[in-house]
C-alpha cells in the first residue's frame, strides 16, 4: 500500500495536470465524480457556504437558547438596538472542558465500535446484510470494501443509554441538552480539524491518487474535497466514518436527551415529541438497516471527502437535523388526535416511499434485473461507461415501478417524510421548517448534480433515459 501511495505521488507531481490522472484519463472519465473545473456560480457559492453555514448552525441554537426559538427576534433587536451582536454572542455559552470531556469521550467510542466490533448482527437478523461488503467502482475503476456493523453500533450505544439512564446513572439523561452550545463549538472543532486533515493527507499522502480532483482552485478543493476515499489503513475510511457514525448515531440520542429535559421542565413528554422521535428514529434505524445498500449512494459513489462531509457531518447534520426537537422543549406542542393521526400517516406513506423506492432499485442492481416489481419483469435501458483505466463497463437503467413514475421518486418520499417532522411542531414558528425548507434545496441541488454526472458518464444513453422518464421528483411537476 505504501508503494502504490508513494508511485500515485510521483506520478502527480510529474504531470501537466497536477491531479494524479493523465489528460487521456481525463477524457475518459469526463465529469463523472465531482468537477474538474470551477465556474464562478460554483466558486462564489462554495465561498458563502464556508463564510455563513457555521453562523448559520449558530444563529438557530442561538435563538432557542436567548429568544425561544423566534428566528426574527434576534433580528429586531439588532436592528432597533436593543441587543448588539457582541452581547447576543456574551450571552451564548462558551466552550466548556466538560463539553470536551463528553465530546472526546462519544467519539472515541464510536472509534472503537466501528474498528474493534467486528458485525454480528448480520448472523442472527434476517434480511441484514453486515460484515464485509464491496463499494461501487470508483471513477478510477477501485473497488473498495467496508466493516458495515453501523446497525450493532446503534444498538449497543443506545444499549448503554438506556442502561444508564434506568440503572447505573452515570449522568443525566439531559446531558447533552445541557450542554448543547459548548458541544457545538467542540464539533466545530472537529469538524474543521478531520477537513483539513483530509485536505493536507491528499497532497502528501493520498489513498489512491487517481481517484483525486484537483480543481487548482483553493476554496473549491477544501470544501468539496480532493481525495474520493481517504482512509487511514485498511478499514478506516473517513466517509463512512462521518457520514454514518458520531452525527447519526447521535441524532436519535440528541432527540432523547431533548424528552428527557422535556419530561424534566414540564413534568411530561407531549405527543408532539414522541412523534418526532418516533418518525426520525425510524429514518436513522432505516439507515443503519440498509447501510450496505448506502455504499451505492451519491455521498459514497460521487462526493469527495472535504469540508462539505467532514465539518456537515459533525456540526449541520446533528445541530440542525434535530431542531423539531429542541424547538419542543422551549415551546412544547400537544398535538389533537387527529394531528397526530395525520402526521404519523404522512411520516409512514413518506417512508414507504422513500424505502420501497430505494427497494426496487437495489432488489433490480442484485439480481441484474431478473426479478419483478409490481408482478413483472422490470424494463430497463442498457448502458456502458469508461473507468479511468480505460475499460468499458455495461450498466443497466431501470424505468418500472417507481423508477418509472420519476427519476427520483424516492426523494419524493423523503421530503414528505421530513415535512412530517416540521408538522408535529405546530405552526407557531418558522424555526422548525428550516429542515424542510433546507431539504429541498438539497434534495433538488443533489438531484440536478447527480444527472449532470449521469449525462457525463453515460452519454446519449443518458438521454434515452431521460426521455423514458422524463419527470425528476414529482410527477408532472419537476
Amino acid at each position: 500500500m505504501a508503494a502504490s501511495q508513494s508511485s500515485g505521488t510521483t506520478k502527480r507531481r510529474n504531470k501537466n495536470v497536477s491531479n494524479g490522472v493523465s489528460g487521456s484519463e481525463k477524457e475518459l472519465l469526463g465529469q463523472w465524480g465531482r468537477a474538474w473545473e470551477v465556474d464562478w456560480f460554483s466558486l462564489i457559492s462554495v465561498i458563502l457556504l464556508l463564510c455563513f453555514a457555521p453562523f448559520i448552525v449558530f444563529y438557530f441554537v442561538m435563538a432557542c437558547d436567548q429568544y425561544d426559538c423566534s428566528v426574527t427576534e434576534p433580528v429586531a433587536d439588532l436592528y432597533t438596538g436593543k441587543s448588539s451582536l457582541a452581547d447576543i454572542w456574551n450571552r451564548a455559552p462558551s466552550f466548556t472542558w466538560t463539553a470536551a470531556k463528553i465530546y472526546a469521550i462519544w467519539v472515541t467510542f464510536q472509534i472503537v465500535l466501528y474498528m474493534c466490533l467486528p458485525d454480528l448482527c448480520h448472523k442472527f437478523l434476517p434480511g441484514y446484510v453486515g460484515g464485509v461488503q464491496e463499494g461501487a467502482r470508483t471513477p478510477a475503476g477501485t473497488v473498495n470494501n467496508y466493516e458495515i456493523n453501523g446497525l450493532q453500533c446503534w444498538i449497543v450505544t443506545h444499549a448503554v443509554w438506556f442502561a444508564n439512564a434506568y440503572y447505573f446513572k452515570w449522568f443525566s439523561p439531559t446531558i447533552i441538552f445541557d450542554n448543547w452550545i459548548p458541544l457545538l463549538w467542540c464539533a466545530n472543532i472537529l469538524g474543521y480539524s478531520v477537513s483539513t486533515f483530509a485536505f493536507i493527507k491528499a497532497y502528501l499522502f493520498p489513498t489512491n491518487a487517481k481517484d483525486c480532483k484537483f480543481t487548482g482552485n483553493f476554496f473549491y478543493n477544501y470544501m468539496m474535497g480532493v481525495e474520493f476515499n481517504p482512509r487511514i489503513g485498511s478499514w478506516f475510511d473517513f466517509k463512512l466514518f462521518f457520514n454514518g457514525r458520531p452525527g447519526i448515531i447521535a441524532w436519535t440520542l440528541i432527540n432523547l436527551s431533548y424528552a428527557a429535559k422535556q419530561q424534566e421542565l414540564y413534568g411530561q413528554v407531549t405527543n408532539s415529541m414522541i412523534l418526532v422521535n418516533v418518525l426520525q428514529a425510524i429514518y436513522v434505524l432505516d439507515f443503519f438497516w440498509n447501510e450496505a445498500w448506502y455504499l451505492k449512494t451519491i455521498d459514497i459513489c460521487h462526493d469527495h471527502f472535504g469540508w462539505y462531509l467532514g465539518w456537515g457531518d459533525c456540526v449541520w447534520l446533528p445541530f440542525l437535523y434535530t431542531l423539531q426537537g429542541l424547538y419542543l422543549v422551549y415551546n412544547p406542542v400537544q398535538l389533537s388526535t387527529a394531528n397526530v393521526v395525520g402526521v404519523l400517516l404522512l411520516g409512514l406513506v413518506g417512508y414507504y416511499i422513500f424505502r420501497m423506492t430505494n427497494h426496487q432499485k437495489d432488489l433490480f442492481r442484485r439480481t441484474d434485473g431478473n426479478c419483478k416489481i409490481w408482478g413483472r419483469k422490470p424494463a430497463y435501458i442498457e448502458c456502458s461507461y469508461n473507468s479511468a483505466d480505460g475499460t468499458k463497463h455495461q450498466s443497466k437503467l431501470m424505468i418500472s415501478g417507481f423508477w418509472g413514475v420519476a427519476r427520483h421518486f424516492n426523494y419524493t418520499g423523503d421530503l414528505m417524510g421530513s415535512l412530517s417532522y416540521c408538522l408535529a411542531c405546530g405552526f407557531s414558528h418558522l424555526l422548525p421548517y428550516f429542515y424542510i425548507i433546507y431539504m429541498t434545496i438539497l434534495l433538488v441541488h443533489r438531484c440536478i448534480r447527480d444527472e449532470h454526472r449521469c449525462s457525463s458518464k453515460y452519454g446519449t444513453d443518458w438521454k434515452r433515459y431521460t426521455d423514458a422518464v422524463p419527470c425528476r421528483i414529482l410527477p408532472a411537476i419537476f
